[in-house]
């Protein structure tokens, strides 16, 4: 690591970025407000929830558009394996390439009522996250805030998705879908949504991940000049 000048040498930009955030020199930035910290100075945690807030914002903003899932480079979510149990009759419908895209895709477009019920949660979790060491979050790689923030919540997206992704598959009557349902024995919509389920989580964690790795390469595109300045000097 190369010194920033005779008033820095011998300090990495991981050791002036500590002290700033003690000191509370980046709280001198023009747009900076209060976030609980001494005198108006945001504390590192409440940087990492800036961080995560913008992020799982972004994410969910994305994802809850027509065809989010299906359209995102890393979210789009592949057919659950309950759709290629073996069985004479499933493997008949399910060995057409059109039938097997088409049915993603339904599963994908159902997957964004999935989401919609899952933002408030990670929203409230972003909010209330208790981080121990919140420097190292920052200084972490492309996804460490999001890989936090999942490990914290476990699986209670899964559990708030499986009824609503089984009302929405109830309530669409799409054919493709109860067809494939209907194919494959001892299979109901609960099933078929619990599996969903388990891919829509997967897809929403590397959505906001996708998202947290954009702001650490971009961070002016949050226009918040404190998360800028400490993003910027931990390149």
């Amino acid at each position: 690591m190369g010194n920033w000048g005779s008033g820095v040498d011998g300090m990495s930009r991981r050791t002036v970025l500590a002290g700033i955030l003690a000191t509370g020199v980046l709280i001198s930035l023009p747009g900076c407000t209060t976030m609980g910290g001494v005198m108006g100075r945001p504390t590192q945690t409440e940087l990492v929830e800036r961080l995560l807030m913008i992020s799982t914002q972004r994410a969910f903003a994305r994802l809850t558009q027509p065809d989010g899932f299906w359209d995102s480079t890393v979210a789009r979510i592949d057919l659950p394996v309950l759709f290629g149990r073996p069985g004479s009759t499933a493997e008949k419908i399910l060995r057409s390439p059109l039938f097997r895209e088409k049915l993603q895709h339904q599963l994908n477009v159902i997957a964004e009522d999935g989401a919609r019920a899952a933002a408030p949660l990670v929203y409230d979790a972003a909010r209330s996250l208790t981080v121990t060491d919140a420097l190292a979050l920052l200084r972490g790689g492309n996804t460490a805030a999001t890989t936090y923030l999942r490990q914290s919540m476990g699986a209670s997206l899964v559990n708030v998705m499986i009824p609503e992704l089984g009302r929405v598959m109830q309530a669409t009557h799409d054919p493709i879908l109860n067809q494939a349902i209907s194919a494959l024995t001892g299979v109901n919509v609960n099933d078929a949504a619990h599996a969903l389920a388990l891919q829509a989580d997967n897809a929403i964690w590397y959505e906001i991940g996708a998202q947290e790795g954009e702001i650490r390469a971009n961070p002016e595109t949050t226009n918040d000049p404190a998360l800028i300045a400490a993003l910027k000097l931990l390149r």
